[in-house]
């Protein structure tokens, strides 16, 4: 029986699955980066639905753009809603955003080259199709009932549930776009410092890659409207997870708590079983009610590891979330932000020693001021201009320490000029956008898909 396939009858072997990431030799350790992005029509800035018509390009019409490429295509229920090529994926978000999953690679300098190959090929097809591609963390412009529907299963299934856990769930999956990296860890002992060293300083990078400061045409009153969204999505799974801060933690209490965050689906013979709100744990004593006297697999169990949405995630790798969507050098720069501090280790004891005796109350503090408040968010009296540039030193000297150089001889230590920027200015993106709304642009935010597009 294929492991994905074989029934989980024991918590251990749940322990076991996520114990597997461990990594000793760092040699082995990758860089996996994902960017989220809307697509609009050019003629007057509308979303994409999956279909198209009248004359204009659809959803899949991206996608088979792709295939036409060399992409291979991902099909549910006779529709196409992904493509997957040398180990990197696209995906659909719930509201046609455009995902790319980047394959496991070695440097920044590899994840920025895949990046700029994907937004290459999408502006090729943009040409081809009068379509743009906008990396903002929020859409600035529709309201939610404009977003159209992507024909996913799953999405079905939320859709119907978020609304019952928080009032912001519905944004978080038609309007919000992000970009992630994920990062490797050499054992429990090291995945824990990693993830409490990622959870406390995710504000900050919410803070240096805040993006969306519209909602439907005007000011939205935050600089990342969309980590605001989060706040108000489901308590159950999203959020800083003050339990990675106390004595215990490693792999079982991460179990532990995944096994009761209430689940959203499961997938039989290719459909989607609606299982909302029931959980994983009554699930593995053959209690779900859908499947009375069934015991799940390590497949369900992987697809329900993807329904947590807390500022980090941990799978067989660990997932930075805070980020918003945003402009082409971001892209490169949120791995770099991270991988310095946490892939070299003279820089990771540095982050630790940083933020080690801070509060979870202080760190609740920061993930709730920061999408405000940006680089002004304080921590202890000082700024987050002050504690970016302490941060981005010890990511420029892990980066350095890593000498991992491009085959022009450059360090990765470039893809953190943006950031550097932003902390010598005190200024975000949403703070360059809103000058810009208030300014050239004279109020009108539509000037943002002629002037922000890839």
């Amino acid at each position: 029986m294929p492991h994905a396939q074989m029934p989980i009858e024991s918590k251990s072997q749940l322990v076991e699955h996520l114990e597997s990431g461990n990594s000793p030799d760092r040699s082995t350790w990758r860089i996996g980066s994902e960017h989220e992005k809307f697509i609009f029509h050019r003629t007057d800035n509308s979303p994409l639905t999956y279909e198209g018509g009248n004359g204009k390009a659809g959803v899949k019409d991206v996608l088979n753009a792709f295939v036409e490429r060399g992409w291979a295509p991902v099909e549910e229920d006779g529709n196409i809603i992904a493509a997957v090529k040398d180990g990197a994926s696209i995906t659909l978000e719930p509201g046609g955003q455009f995902e790319l999953s980047g394959a496991p690679l070695e440097t920044i300098h590899q994840t920025c080259n895949e990046t700029s190959e994907h937004l290459n090929a999408s502006k090729e097809i943009g040409e081809e199709l009068d379509i743009g591609f906008l990396g903002l963390g929020f859409h600035p412009t529709l309201k939610r009932s404009d977003v159209p529907v992507m024909p996913k299963g799953r999405y079905d299934i939320m859709r119907r549930y978020m609304p019952l856990k928080g009032n912001l769930g519905l944004d978080m999956m038609l309007r919000t776009c992000t970009v992630q990296v994920n990062i490797d860890f050499a054992s429990e002992v090291d995945m824990v410092e990693k993830f409490r060293i990622s959870l406390a300083l995710q504000p900050l990078a919410t803070a240096l890659f805040a993006n969306s400061p519209f909602k439907e045409g005007r000011p939205g009153g935050f600089k990342s409207l969309r980590s605001n969204v989060w706040t108000d999505t489901d308590p159950d799974r999203c959020g800083m997870l003050p339990f990675v801060f106390e004595d215990g933690m490693g792999f079982e209490r991460y179990v532990d708590h995944v096994l009761d965050v209430p689940m959203y689906f499961i997938k039989r013979d290719g459909k989607f079983v609606d299982v909302a709100g029931q959980s994983f744990r009554e699930f593995m004593n053959g209690k779900l009610p859908q499947l009375p006297g069934e015991l799940p697999t390590f497949t369900d169990w992987q697809d329900h590891l993807t329904t947590l949405f807390p500022e980090v995630r941990l799978k067989t790798y660990m997932e930075m979330r805070g980020a918003d969507g945003g402009p082409w050098s971001r892209l490169c720069a949120l791995p770099a932000f991270w991988v310095g501090l946490l892939y070299d280790d003279t820089a990771q004891k540095a982050a630790w020693g940083l933020v080690k005796d801070w509060s979870i109350e202080e760190m609740e503090q920061m993930r709730d001021d920061a999408p405000a408040h940006g680089m002004l968010t304080t921590i202890r009296g000082k700024t987050f201009q002050e504690l970016a540039k302490e941060v981005l030193s010890i990511s420029d000297l892990g980066l350095k320490n890593r000498a991992k150089l491009s085959t022009s001889g450059d360090s990765e230590q470039g893809f953190l000029k943006s950031l550097w920027e932003t902390a010598e200015s005190g200024m975000t993106p949403a703070d360059d956008l809103l000058a810009r709304f208030n300014n050239d642009w004279g109020g009108d935010v539509t000037k943002v898909f002629e002037n922000y597009s890839y």
